[in-house]
């Protein structure tokens, strides 16, 4: 059998504590730690000067580690960048994706497994918790119309997501209880009404739910 992949890996994290024992995770698992660091600003110099294969950064990164992530996909292209996060928030997973990342990691990740996960993503793999998995599919998968909607003037306007969270709203449910239905964090239920409002030109909820229901046209 062959020896696992030799990962160079830069570390940050501002736990210093924390820093420490995911070095001797790494080291104990043949990864190569070429840097540490506990701030964003930080981060970056060292991730620029070695070059790593991985670069670990924890999301609450003194400096903000989204920003030092999107710095360092757009100047280390050919690095693999993994977020460390402490819970699992719906809006840090996707803004480490879009942000460039290509893993999202919790810290109650078993030691002894991080640096497989590291040499993973390397190999093409998305190194994310199961249960997150299916928040993202849920976000991104496309629910299809209910059938009466096709009688409303402005569901036209709308995407289907859209159209759900609206309807849900409509029905009496709160951003909660909405988000909690979906799979949705607060926010992108938010965003979802804050589009629907601006797609139907009204500028609150209820003339938003007099056109979908057909009692008014839409603007």
């Amino acid at each position: 059998m062959s020896p696992p992949l030799r990962v160079r890996v830069v570390v940050a994290d501002a736990d210093d504590t924390a820093r420490a024992a995911i070095v001797a995770a790494l080291e104990a698992n043949d990864c190569e730690v070429c840097g540490q660091s506990g701030s964003a600003d930080e981060a970056v110099d060292i991730a620029i000067a070695e070059r790593p294969d991985v670069v670990l950064i924890d999301v609450d990164l003194p400096g903000h580690g989204m920003t030092a992530a999107r710095e360092l996909a757009r100047r280390l292209p050919n690095a693999a960048l993994v977020m460390w996060a402490a819970s699992a928030d719906d809006d840090d997973l996707f803004d480490s994706l879009r942000a460039g990342a290509s893993g999202y990691l919790l810290k109650t990740t078993d030691p002894s497994r991080l640096g497989d996960a590291l040499r993973g993503v390397l190999n093409g793999e998305a190194a994310i918790p199961r249960h997150l998995v299916r928040r993202m599919a849920e976000e991104f998968r496309s629910p299809a119309l209910p059938r009466y909607v096709q009688t409303s003037p402005g569901a036209s306007k709308l995407t289907a997501r859209e159209w759900q969270v609206m309807e849900l709203l409509g029905s009496g449910l709160t951003t909660d209880q909405v988000a909690r239905r979906l799979f949705l964090s607060r926010s992108t239920v938010r965003v979802h009404v804050s589009s629907a409002l601006k797609k139907l030109r009204v500028t609150d909820r209820d003339a938003a739910f007099a056109i979908l229901r057909g009692e008014v046209e839409p603007g």
